[in-house]
């Protein structure tokens, strides 16, 4: 059954991004394999921890609001508190991914088993609709006939419902896409007839309206239903979607992010790219790059994370960052890099895999406790502590994201254009390309160690290009390619990838030599007050130390913030210098 849903994978991947027509194809997150180190064990510990929740828990407010008898008492927290369900959206997720990363099938049975009862709840609803929010039925019917009172947070008296409905669509999407299950596409296609039939007497104005409260990627969903089923209705769906209050401004070139809740944003933009992909529309992609240049390079510390107490601070005045103890959130981060993902794919260039690779060792890796737990916010407060989850009593948010963090760090390690490889990370791993006959292990200490080896076994000798990126953080002239221990030297070495093109024969090797360098990056060089502030950063790591329990002071004093990242110890640290 494995190797049945792998290749099922591959096929529906292919044709999803001959539609989205981008420039280079990911690899089905079943293809690569995780080796030792740190992203191993944490896609290890993530999947303990998933495996610890209880499906039927998860699954008791969408059984609940369908009339039928819940097997198990909801959890508590968020899960009873007004954003019922919206964990299990994240959890079909979080299981596919983690399935297709490991192929552990306890994993992609509880999947089957969860959209079994989703898809008895739609059928006991009788209308498409399945749910957990509480009061959901009414409320929609509320909606349907123009009854629309929305806010930041909520709609209709109710906490974030499409934010919450999301998380549904997307686990359904990534259920059928990743893993292969059949009943989850018949469900989500059901779902989204459900929308077209709540919002089928509602103006365009009324759903931009309605689109003041946060709702998350329902643009994004939406446009992968149409690339799901070629149906023109969803596409239309996805483009009413789409709340023009942030758009338009992005579309003339201006920045109006300052003060606005930031993870409500991201996913907003992450469905312009998308349907700016399956449109070839050039001013919406370019509206999305813009947004993500101006949170990259004008919004981020180093960790890669943005925002202070969940919104995006002015651009030029980043103190909030060394006094709140609500620094950069998980979940925007997780979006950031699903943003830079696509941004990356359809135009392969080296910044974007420089941002992703930092934001992915030092906010992403460390948001999740060696020993299980997910972080909501990482303070930039020197020598701060952060708050983890445990299972069973902490669903926020970023536990949702959180979940599916650590199961899919191989998506992105390598990806393809035609015949040619793409080697982005450098994580231990291996990559089974059964079109070309070909395995690659990539096997590296990194960050410890400043080189890594490729080893390619083929079936046959085959004439194909591997393309290696060439970090940003690496000194000019000092990066380093061996083919066959022999130096290999690249017509173009400014370029942000090498291109070497030969016929690779069975056990050939490649070695990628990459010395690090420290550097001091100030937090925000043009503001007054927080430029003395540093971060020690080597390579792409940003550097901590192991302090003491004492408290640090951080009035009126001028001091340097070494900000921490995974620690050998497998501590995540932070502190000052004297």
């Amino acid at each position: 059954m494995i190797q049945r849903y792998f290749v099922f994978f591959g096929i529906v991947m292919a044709n999803l991004f001959s539609v989205y027509g981008q420039s280079l194809e990911p690899f089905s997150l079943s293809a690569v394999r995780l080796g030792g180190g740190p992203f191993y064990e944490a896609q290890q510990t993530d999947m303990e921890y998933i495996l610890a929740l209880d499906p039927d828990r998860l699954l008791a407010p969408y059984v609940k609001e369908a009339g039928l008898e819940p097997r198990a008492e909801a959890y508590g927290n968020w899960e009873s508190s007004g954003l019922d369900g919206h964990i299990g959206g994240h959890y079909l997720s979080a299981l596919a991914l983690m399935y297709a990363a490991t192929g552990n099938e306890a994993l992609v049975n509880r999947l089957s088993y969860m959209v079994s009862v989703l898809a008895a709840c739609q059928e006991a609803n009788g209308n498409g609709y399945t749910g957990g929010i509480p009061g959901g039925r009414e409320m929609w019917a509320e909606i349907a006939a123009g009854d629309i009172r929305a806010s930041t947070f909520s709609l209709n008296d109710k906490w974030v419902p499409l934010y919450n409905i999301h998380k549904l669509f997307a686990g359904l999407r990534d259920a059928w896409l990743v893993a292969g299950n059949k009943e989850a596409k018949t469900v989500l296609v059901k779902l989204s007839d459900w929308v077209l039939e709540v919002t089928s007497a509602l103006s365009d104005e009324q759903i931009q309206e309605m689109l003041v409260s946060e709702h998350g990627g329902m643009n994004e969903v939406f446009a992968d239903v149409y690339a799901i089923t070629g149906s023109e209705k969803y596409l239309d769906l996805a483009r009413r979607f789409s709340h023009r209050k942030i758009l338009d401004p992005l579309l003339h070139g201006r920045d109006e992010l300052t003060g606005l809740h930031a993870n409500t944003q991201i996913p907003k933009v992450i469905g312009y790219k998308r349907i700016a992909d399956l449109e070839h529309n050039t001013d919406w992609n370019r509206a999305s790059d813009f947004f993500w240049n101006e949170v990259v390079n004008r919004r981020s510390v180093s960790i890669g994370g943005n925002s202070v107490r969940e919104h995006f601070h002015p651009d030029d005045d980043f103190s909030g960052m060394v006094t709140s103890r609500q620094g950069p959130e998980t979940c925007n981060t997780y979006n950031m890099l699903r943003l830079t993902q696509m941004l990356f794919l359809s135009k392969p260039e080296g910044r974007y895999m420089d941002f992703y690779e930092r934001a992915m060792y030092n906010h992403i890796l460390s948001s999740q406790h060696p020993s299980g737990g997910f972080v909501y916010f990482t303070p930039m407060r020197p020598r701060h502590y952060r708050v983890y989850s445990r299972p069973g009593q902490g669903f926020w948010c970023c536990v949702g994201s959180g979940l599916e963090n650590h199961g899919k760090y191989g998506e992105l390690i390598y990806a393809r254009r035609g015949n040619d490889l793409y080697v982005n990370l450098f994580v231990p791993s291996s990559l089974e390309w059964k079109e070309k006959g070909m395995v690659l292990t990539q096997e590296t200490g990194f960050p410890d160690e400043e080189h890594t080896k490729l080893t390619l076994s083929l079936d046959r000798s085959s004439r194909f290009s591997v393309v290696v990126r060439r970090p940003g953080w690496v000194k000019e002239g000092k990066f380093e390619v061996y083919v066959n221990d022999r130096r290999y030297h690249a017509d173009k070495t400014e370029s942000s990838y090498i291109r070497i093109t030969r016929k690779w024969r069975n056990g050939d090797k490649v070695v990628l030599r990459f010395p690090m360098h420290t550097t001091a990056e100030y937090l925000h060089a043009e503001t007054t007050g927080t430029d003395q502030w540093v971060s020690f950063v080597h390579g792409p790591v940003v550097l901590g130390a192991v302090t003491d329990t004492r408290p640090a002071c951080l009035a009126f004093m001028p001091m340097t913030a070494v900000w921490g990242t995974w620690h050998k110890e497998k501590v995540i640290p932070w502190t000052r210098p004297p």
